[in-house]
């Protein structure tokens, strides 16, 4: 009995449950990825993320590859190519990793009823994170707006599960099915190539993953809790895309570090803030373009200054923690995570940009850019979600700047102080202005 094993934002072979069942029994398995930017309401990537993507599946194929069996490759609808591989291959079962967005469930509600329809069996499996949404909620049965009871909640019933092991060998199907060839794709940049800075910062893959993991439990964990708001220090684990693209699961993560760490618990709530955004994405599924708290609906949002968001855009905002943090994003991809919340903060608060357009930006040029956790984490700061910043809290980003970086080493390892670039807003009197129109809501 033939197997098809979809892959989407799961791309490893170590504790991947549909992978780990499918090749239990030892039959033919098809391992499929499908490219699908065409269903309805499925978010195209942006341009940092397809960077990842492509080396991403580049370095699953060849693990693959490695297990015996090859990385079927397809783009489309998946509603019309996943039937189209079930029918070519003739197999009986189909299984997936869940994924937690409306669209993508839609996609995936779609798969199941068409199997039941044509006598495949399908089955999907929890993989991506680690409490699935519709187990935790409270006592009346309502969802978890505010972090710390959400996570309380999570981490009060049983653990998670432990990792699955990659299989040892994976029996491929008979022919194998046709597969696009990768670079068809188009998915690196070309005119021009503006992806260096990604290719010195990263190494991407399941096995980078790992490496990265355990470097950080070796080396940085033991000051993660002091140093974690430093960004001049390499103090976090950098694992998020690894994790955004699923080259290693949460339950890996988790386990790892309960098993070697002697206090690992600030940087597991930090894993904890990762699942409260895929549980919000999950009751919100609209959450990247619609307020959470629609109380928000109603701010008058000033007519957009497209020069002064330019400016924002490019670093050259006069504030230089926030031109040095949109500086690191554009060269490598990602942000030290206090300072996207101070630049998110200048942008929605002093600049009164819609946070909507910063999100957008963040999810073209981050690597790690998450359905759930890029909107969910701007709507924080812009104070319009749940267990949302307060209105009041404004990032003042010269205090900032003077409470975790004294001595400008991360500003000026990103150019933040620039010449002739005078700062684009009056921090005190924008925040004033911001307050007064915050609290006429």
């Amino acid at each position: 009995m033939t197997t098809v094993v979809l892959f989407r934002d799961d791309l490893r072979v170590e504790d991947h449950p549909a992978l780990h069942e499918a090749a239990s029994h030892g039959e033919p398995v098809v391992c499929l990825y499908v490219l699908d930017e065409e269903s309805e309401g499925v978010r195209p990537l942006g341009g940092a993320a397809k960077w990842w993507l492509h080396h991403s599946l580049t370095s699953l194929a060849a693990d693959l590859s490695d297990l015996g069996v090859p990385l079927t490759l397809r783009r489309g609808p998946a509603g019309d190519v996943v039937p189209d591989v079930v029918r070519e291959t003739g197999a009986e079962r189909l299984l997936w990793n869940r994924r937690y967005g409306g669209p993508e469930r839609a996609v995936d509600a779609g798969l199941k009823e068409w199997a039941g329809d044509n006598g495949v069996a399908a089955h999907s499996y929890a993989g991506s994170i680690m409490f699935e949404p519709w187990t935790v909620t409270t006592q009346n049965g309502d969802p978890y707006r505010v972090f710390t009871p959400f996570w309380r909640a999570c981490t009060s019933g049983p653990p998670p599960r432990e990792p699955y092991p990659a299989p040892s060998s994976v029996l491929p199907a008979d022919p194998a099915p046709a597969s696009d060839a990768l670079a068809d794709w188009g998915l690196l940049p070309t005119h021009p190539d503006w992806s260096g800075g990604l290719a010195r910062t990263w190494t991407v893959g399941e096995r980078a993953a790992h490496e990265r993991l355990d470097e950080f439990l070796d080396e940085r964990l033991p000051r993660y809790a002091e140093d974690r708001d430093l960004p001049a220090k390499p103090a976090t684990s950098r694992l998020s895309p690894h994790l955004r693209w699923g080259e290693i699961s949460p339950y890996t993560v988790w386990h790892t570090a309960l098993h070697r760490a002697e206090n690992p618990g600030k940087f597991l709530t930090e894993l904890g803030w990762r699942e409260f955004s895929t549980y919000n994405l999950y009751i919100h599924p609209d959450m990247a373009t619609r307020n959470i708290n629609p109380k928000f609906d109603a701010f008058p949002w000033p007519p957009l200054d497209e020069d002064v968001l330019a400016a924002w855009h490019k670093g050259r905002t006069g504030i230089p923690l926030v031109d040095a943090g949109m500086h690191e994003l554009w060269e490598t991809g990602t942000m030290q995570n206090r300072v996207r919340m101070v630049t998110a903060s200048l942008l929605s608060k002093n600049l009164l940009i819609d946070w909507r357009l910063g999100e957008q930006w963040f999810w073209d040029t981050l690597v790690d850019a998450d359905p759930g956790s890029n909107p969910h984490n701007w709507q924080w700061v812009a104070g319009c979600g749940t267990d949302a910043a307060p209105y009041f809290r404004i990032f003042n980003a010269e205090t900032q700047q003077k409470k975790f970086d004294p001595d400008f080493e991360y500003v000026d390892r990103w150019n933040g102080r620039q010449e002739g670039v005078e700062p684009i807003v009056d921090l005190k009197e924008s925040r004033a202005h911001a307050l007064e129109l915050f609290m006429s809501l």
